[in-house]
């Protein structure tokens, strides 16, 4: 039998050197940001580091991957939100993201709903690019829950 063909894609980027520990990076399409060291090494505060897009990048694909694969199942929800920590450790002399916390806070339309976002929560690190692409541990800890939407947050 033979193995399936997956199609690859390429992600581009520009970093430009602006001032001091800080930047302008940009992609074709989208808006310039500022980018720099954090505080604890040296950078300006206010303006985005990093670690911080890492653990941004690992949080927004998480979302987007449980979205993908709740829509593929039927699965009605009002409001996803969630927050992400990342902790940047020295080990063995170098420093790493380590370890990103995650907690997504999902409302759900109905009870079917949500026990098929239990199933899908619990496959959605393995299915996430991110997650896939870094070696620092994921800690997932998801609410579920059936009800009208996080006040302030639109309906999917």
């Amino acid at each position: 039998m033979e193995a399936k063909k997956y199609k690859s894609f390429r992600y581009t980027n520009n970093l430009t050197w602006d001032k001091a520990r800080r930047g302008n990076t940009s992609a074709p399409g989208k808006p310039q940001m500022e980018i720099g060291s954090p505080p604890e090494f040296k950078g300006e505060p206010g303006v985005w580091c990093p670690e911080e897009l890492l653990v941004a990048a690992l949080n927004g694909c998480l979302m987007l991957t449980f979205i993908s694969l709740a829509q593929s199942k039927g699965v009605q929800f009002v409001a996803y939100e969630s927050t992400a920590e990342g902790l940047l450790e020295n080990v063995d002399g170098k420093f790493l993201i380590s370890e990103v916390s995650v907690a997504p806070n999902v409302v759900l339309k109905s009870d079917h709903d949500l026990e098929m976002a239990r199933t899908i929560m619990a496959q959605v690190e393995k299915h996430c690019f991110i997650s896939n692409s870094i070696k620092a541990k994921v800690k997932l800890a998801p609410q579920l829950r059936v009800g009208a939407a996080i006040p302030g947050t639109p309906n999917p």
